[in-house]
């Protein structure tokens, strides 16, 4: 008999996302299985100082106040949550999951996974993490969990988990794992699949109603790995192709996306519109996993600080060239001038403008060092003391504070065989988790043909997000740029005009990084990864958009050729 579809929705997309989700998915429609994503670079870092204060820390502690909330709404409406909130110590929040679940009289089973954590062999590292699969997730479910926290697992393993100990797919079902992976990266990022941060916003119109407060996402998967992407009915936002293509971009690399479980072949994705919210997405194939699991590294790469300041009205050029001047001196004379010391002027300004803010331009001084006083005292004391002396209507949007920490995101890979994954069951067996004989070395597909150019005709010089849409993000050091278009012959154009080359010229930031693209025909899509572009990572704060979350929205600014028959 075949079993039922599996309807798992999504929470949370980050450490801070919408503390009324959990309620809002637990009584807003039928679920099998909650997730929620709380880990990223960012967070292992900030985690990762909570455990210096305190080791019984390291967990997502926002996870445990939306259970005082929700726990017995889940337990009456038979939900399962799953959730990666352990963070640095699975085992540390699974007890005060059981003691909150004491607390309130509920009975719950309560269960974790953990031998991520791989800090010992990684010295000088903060935190250091293996990305692990879902199979240890699937172990706890299988034993009767009601609750299952994580620390460094996948994003999609919070879907593979539960849809394979929902259907039994043992560890080779490749295609329907890979199915369940797609899902899950949909999945992820809560509302980024149901409307937020959405290319083709502006062509709702409708801000007050769909747009202001989208619903989260959640898939019902099938027996076979195909799944649909919907959201509760009456909830805000969208669920279309545009959507659900957006948040598959979203990154990613190549058209081969690993994970512990299994390598999904992202070229094999086919995106149907089902109907009103309901995007359906199958054909997915995959391939054994690596043999290497990744490993996320996370270490304190010393101190930073930042001072803005406003410069008002004329002359800015000459403004800025002065106070850069000025401070450039204070700096050399200071008792330990920091080491790094980074510039940039964003003219904001607007000539003869109505409101002095709009008059302003933005003078942003950013200073590192492995030293705290060389980026603190002695930074705030050559701004300050510029107030009386420097150009006319000097001054900054907030006086420097001390220099504060900062952290170097790192990637490894250890053989998958030398990872203890435990899945630790309600009754508090620890089971060991097979690594998989099975495995596939990671190589990049071969360019797919492309398809033939549109017919020569009449241009008209525009932005390309009048044709185009775009999502970007990190990995690490990297960024990567998804672009996709929504016809056939839009698809012709893009495929030939936005080479590398182009986007070099486009993004002038790219010159002189390594830039690969990656095409995907069934998505009508291009997938650039931008190599070095964020330098150390989110956790350095290297660079003004540290994520790379604007760098899409600024491709789509950029004025090139459009065939008129396009726009």
């Amino acid at each position: 008999m075949t079993p039922s579809p599996l309807r798992i929705g999504n929470a949370s997309g980050f450490y801070g996302d919408r503390f009324d989700a959990m309620r809002e998915m637990l009584t807003g429609g039928p679920l099998d299985v909650l997730t929620g994503d709380y880990l990223a670079e960012l967070t292992m870092l900030i985690l990762g100082r909570d455990r210096l204060k305190d080791p019984a820390r390291g967990y997502a502690k926002t996870f445990l106040r939306q259970l005082e909330e929700c726990l017995g709404t889940a337990q009456e409406r038979g939900v399962r949550i799953v959730a990666n909130a352990g963070g640095l110590n699975p085992a540390g929040l699974a007890d005060a999951v059981r003691e909150l679940a004491g607390r309130l009289g509920l009975g719950v089973r309560v269960a974790h996974v953990e031998g991520d954590d791989l800090g010992s062999r990684f010295p000088g590292a903060l935190t250091a993490n293996a990305y692990l699969g879902g199979a240890g997730i699937a172990a706890c479910l299988e034993a009767g969990a009601d609750v299952v926290v994580t620390g460094r697992v996948t994003d999609a393993a919070l879907v593979t988990g539960p849809a394979a100990a929902h259907f039994g797919w043992g560890p080779q079902a490749y295609d329907r794992l890979a199915g369940a992976v797609v899902a899950g990266h949909v999945l992820e990022c809560g509302t980024q699949a149901t409307g937020g941060n959405y290319a083709f916003f502006a062509e709702r119109g409708d801000f007050s109603t769909a747009l202001r407060r989208p619903g989260f996402p959640l898939a019902e998967i099938h027996h076979d790995g195909s799944a649909v992407i919907t959201k509760h009915p009456g909830t805000g936002g969208l669920v279309d192709v545009g959507t659900v293509t957006a948040q598959l971009l979203y990154e990613t690399q190549g058209a081969r996306y690993a994970g512990p479980d299994v390598t999904a072949r992202l070229d094999t994705v086919a995106l149907t519109q089902e109907g009103p919210d309901r995007v359906r997405i199958d054909g997915v194939r995959g391939e054994a996993p690596p043999p290497a699991l990744k490993v996320g590294r996370v270490r304190l790469g010393g101190f930073r600080n930042e001072v803005v300041f406003v410069l008002t009205g004329l002359d800015i050029d000459a403004k800025a060239a002065l106070v850069r001047a000025q401070l450039e001196d204070a700096l050399d004379r200071a008792k330990s001038r920091p080491a790094e010391v980074r510039w940039d002027l964003a003219r904001t300004d607007h000539a003869d403008a109505a409101t002095e803010e709009t008059a302003s331009a933005l003078l942003r001084l950013v200073v590192r060092d492995a030293d705290a006083d060389a980026v603190g005292r002695a930074l705030s004391g050559a701004a300050i003391e510029l107030a009386l002396g420097s150009c006319p209507g000097f001054h900054v949007t907030a006086p420097p504070g001390k220099g504060a920490p900062y952290g170097v995101f790192e990637a490894a890979c250890v053989d998958r065989a030398d990872v203890a994954h435990v899945a630790v069951l309600p009754d508090g067996e620890r089971r060991p988790v097979p690594s998989g004989a099975d495995t596939r070395v990671l190589e990049d597909l071969a360019a797919p043909p492309l398809p033939a150019p549109l017919p020569p005709g009449p241009t008209r010089r525009a932005p390309l997000g009048l044709v185009a849409g775009a999502r970007s993000g990190d990995k690490g050091g990297d960024a990567n740029i998804g672009v996709w278009v929504r016809t056939d012959d839009a698809w012709r154009w893009l495929a030939h005009e936005l080479t590398v080359e182009r986007l070099r010229e486009l993004l002038p930031e790219t010159a002189e990084l390594n830039v690969v693209r990656h095409d995907l025909p069934n998505l009508r899509a291009l997938n650039f990864v931008v190599e070095g572009l964020l330098g150390e990572g989110v956790a350095a704060q290297a660079r003004f958009d540290p994520q790379a979350k604007g760098l899409g929205e600024w491709l789509r600014a950029r004025h090139l050729d459009i065939p008129e028959v396009l726009l």
